[in-house]
Parts: structure tokens; C-alpha cells; sequence
């Protein structure tokens, strides 16, 4: 009998056979076909001017953490990216370390699961900063639907048919859903957003989503 993992790996296997016929109709819109590359550009600019800010903040809450609670400051978890491949994310630890002791759970508002320091680093969005690096690597970019865990996109495309269809672009730290719902949006609200996002994916909508999702930062207003 096939494992959960084994299982998954079939499915994006026959999934990334069909993406050269994508529902997205973004590649039809004149010059869109040509913003991935500037989008590279960006991501690869922006992340480097981030890192110096962006790793004494790591650092701090790494050590804060493990203050807190005992176990490791940061995890990595294996995620869906770009037409079905997968990636290591790495983030900092929001969560007790037996978190998913009883199996791999989707995360919620107000989860029991997270930890007092954990709750400040998740609604300022500080526990993704270490994704810099994903996004240096060229795993991610900074803006687009969030990447979600094998397990999980093979049981919302079971649910929701079309799910999938959030891998024709490279999955982002933050995203048009993340800017507009974060932990209160179901699955399909999600999806929505995401379809909304690629099929009008442009730099200004990028800019918008990053001013957005820096006030989030600095506030903690809207990312429930």
C-alpha cells in the first residue's frame, strides 16, 4: 500500500503531464507572458536589499523562541511549487513543538497550537522571513498564492476541482489572498483570490499586494 507521500507524488506526476493545457488564461494577455522574467528581476533585488534588515530580526526571534519554548528556532516543511515540484520552506517555529502529533492539520485563526511568541510572529508575518532565502534560490517569489503542503493540494484538488490551478505561477511569501482573508479564508475563498491574483498578475497589483502586506508587518492589521 502506497504512502500518504508516495500517493502525492503520483498525483502531481500526472498533474504536471497537463499543464502545457492550463484553465489560466493569464499567457493570452498582451506582454504577461514577459512578466515572470521582471518579476525575477524584482525578486531577486528586493530580497537583497531585505536580508540585512531582515536576518538580525530572524535572529532575535530565534533566540526569543527558544526561550520560550524548548526545541528548534526554525522548521522546514516540504511544499508544492511551480507546476507541481517540490521545495523545502523554511520558516520560524510559530507552533509547540508536538504540534501535529495526531497528523498535519490546516492551520486556523486563533490556533490552540500556537505559541504567545508565535501568535506576535505570525500576525506581523515575521515567521516568513527566512523564505528570503527560497526566493534567492528562485523556489519562490515574493508575491504569489502561498505555497501549501503536498498532502493538502492533493486533498483540496479532490475537494475543490481546479485547486491545482494555483501552480502555474511560482508560489509566493505573500499574495493577493494572504492581503485579503489571511487565516480566515477557506480553501476555495482562497483559490478564488489566487485565480483573481494570476489573471491580473501585473507589477502594479504586485506593488499594491507588497504596500500592503508591509503595513501588515508594522500594524499586524489583517493578517488574522
Amino acid at each position: 500500500m502506497k504512502t500518504n507521500t508516495e500517493r502525492c507524488d503520483d498525483f502531481f506526476k500526472e498533474y504536471a503531464m497537463t499543464v502545457d493545457a492550463p484553465y489560466i488564461l493569464v499567457e493570452k494577455r498582451k506582454g504577461v507572458k514577459y512578466y515572470p522574467y521582471i518579476k525575477r528581476l524584482m525578486d531577486i533585488t528586493f530580497s537583497l536589499f531585505a536580508m540585512p534588515l531582515a536576518i538580525p530580526i530572524i535572529i532575535i526571534f530565534a533566540i526569543i523562541i527558544k526561550l520560550e519554548t524548548s526545541g528548534p528556532a526554525f522548521y522546514i516543511q516540504e511544499r508544492v511549487g511551480l507546476y507541481g515540484r517540490y521545495f523545502k520552506v523554511v520558516k520560524i517555529r510559530s507552533m509547540r513543538v508536538n504540534a501535529e502529533m495526531s497528523g498535519a492539520q490546516w492551520a486556523t485563526t486563533n490556533d490552540p497550537r500556537v505559541t504567545r511568541v508565535g501568535a506576535f510572529i505570525r500576525r506581523t508575518r515575521i515567521d516568513e522571513l527566512p523564505q528570503l532565502f527560497n526566493v534567492l534560490k528562485g523556489d519562490m517569489s515574493l508575491i504569489g498564492p502561498r505555497p501549501e503542503r503536498p498532502v493538502f493540494t492533493a486533498q483540496f484538488n479532490r475537494e475543490i476541482p481546479g485547486f491545482i490551478d494555483r501552480l502555474q505561477v511560482k508560489p509566493g511569501i505573500t499574495g493577493w489572498a494572504q492581503v485579503n482573508g489571511g487565516y480566515d479564508i477557506t480553501p476555495k475563498e482562497k483559490l478564488d483570490l489566487d485565480r483573481y491574483y494570476i489573471n491580473h498578475m501585473s507589477f502594479w497589483l504586485d506593488l499594491k499586494i507588497l504596500l500592503k502586506t508591509i503595513k501588515v508587518c508594522l500594524t499586524g492589521d489583517g493578517a488574522r
